[in-house]
């Protein structure tokens, strides 16, 4: 069962900042390594290429967007809580925020696809 505090809307949007964070860092040292790789030799810079090309790359492509739009606007949302004084449009804000991600990581998909 659920703590009354987790069901508030802005508590999701607290744990989606700290997930997006995790994926992004979990991302990062990979990302370096498979760009180290490329840069030794050019014939795997060729197979990553065309790795990078399928659909579940694209897929993943997509959520790492979603990912960074979602830590973006999750961090923009905590300045607004640190230096704005409170209202209730907050948990408005953390939605649109929460859409603003998803949007921009569709657009990212179509424009990949």
């Amino acid at each position: 069962m659920l703590r009354p505090h987790r069901r508030h809307a802005l508590w999701v949007a607290f744990l989606l900042h700290r997930i997006s964070g995790l994926g992004l860092a979990i991302f990062l040292p990979v990302h370096f390594l498979v760009l180290g790789l490329a840069l030794e030799d050019s014939e795997t810079m060729d197979r990553l290429l065309l790795w990078s090309d399928s659909v579940l790359v694209k897929l993943a492509e997509f959520g790492l967007v979603f990912l960074l739009a979602v830590h973006l606007f999750g961090g923009l949302r905590l300045l607004a809580l640190e230096f704005l004084p409170w209202s209730n449009r907050q948990k408005t804000f953390a939605a649109l925020a929460l859409a603003g991600s998803f949007l921009l990581a569709c657009l990212f998909l179509i424009r990949a696809v």
